[in-house]
């Protein structure tokens, strides 16, 4: 168990100003989310990616509100201390703001986040300015945007030129006089990123976003070796635990073909004498 002081905007904030790097992570469980809380890590981003990693979908848009909130606040319970970030899904805050804040709302009570992820450009500042009034922090996802997936033609990093970098940087600026408590620069070339950390008060959190910002996040899916395929250019595998985890289940399944599981050790034993007690059914 960790005995760390529970981590806060102004933890992240005073991070930013010693240049001392935010660590951050996805967690969709709370085993997964015990394991990073263990391991200190900073921030815990619940992401919409679950509808990918978990359910077996081909894009975000089909995490829903109701599945958001359940697995958040599992990773609550998992991970006390850490700064827990809940990723607001397709459709959840464009409507209206009346709807962004009652779903944000959501993540806060229901589910125990100190902050919310929405993804946007300089359309959803009065959005973002809406929940700040609400006195819900709110962590503003740039660049690549899943949840646009299909307005982007596909994933694609975003500000390669300097016309789109020069938008990115503009826009990170809007959304931190709109009341954005932090920044998510997903897929962005170094130079845009580095300008725009450097430019703000606010944590700048990288996702493909080079060396420069102040954290990084990655899924933890990718990074352990449990997705299957390619994985974005940014993410580095720090473990084979999807091959770990097909050696252990072909071992199993053989072991019971063979009938060496279940051992003697594996088998509730009755009291001495009584066995001899028992008669086939009459």
């Amino acid at each position: 168990m960790t005995t760390r002081d529970k981590l806060t905007l102004a933890t992240l904030r005073h991070r930013k100003k010693t240049q001392t790097p935010i660590t951050m992570l996805t967690a969709y469980d709370f085993p997964t989310a015990q394991i990073e809380e263990a391991a200190n890590i900073d921030c815990i981003l619940v992401g919409d990616s679950a509808a990918q990693v978990i359910l077996g979908h081909g894009s975000t848009l089909q995490a829903t509100m109701d599945f958001m909130i359940a697995i958040t606040a599992a990773v609550r319970r998992g991970a006390l201390t850490a700064f827990l970030v809940g990723d607001m899904p397709y459709l959840s805050f464009h409507v209206n703001t009346e709807e962004a804040i009652r779903n944000a709302g959501r993540f806060m009570a229901e589910a125990g986040c100190d902050c919310v992820k929405i993804e946007g450009d300089r359309r959803l500042a009065d959005t973002v300015r809406a929940l700040s009034s609400a006195t819900i922090p709110v962590m503003v996802h740039m660049g690549l945007r899943p949840q646009a997936v299909h307005q982007f033609g596909g994933y694609r990093a975003q500000g390669r030129d300097a016309a789109g970098a020069q938008r990115l940087i503009d826009d990170a600026k809007l959304m931190e006089a709109a009341g954005a408590c932090a920044l998510l620069l997903e897929a962005v070339p170094p130079e845009p990123a580095k300008i725009i950390t450097e430019s703000t008060s606010l944590p700048v959190i990288g996702c493909g976003a080079g060396p420069h910002v102040d954290g990084h996040v990655v899924v933890v899916h990718d990074m352990l070796g449990l997705t299957a395929g390619p994985l974005p250019k940014f993410v580095k595998r720090y473990g084979d635990i999807r091959g770990q985890m097909s050696a252990a289940v072909q071992s199993y399944a053989q072991e019971i073909l063979e009938r060496r599981y279940p051992a003697a050790e594996h088998c509730y034993q009755m009291e001495p004498g009584e066995a001899a007690k028992l008669r086939p059914a009459e």
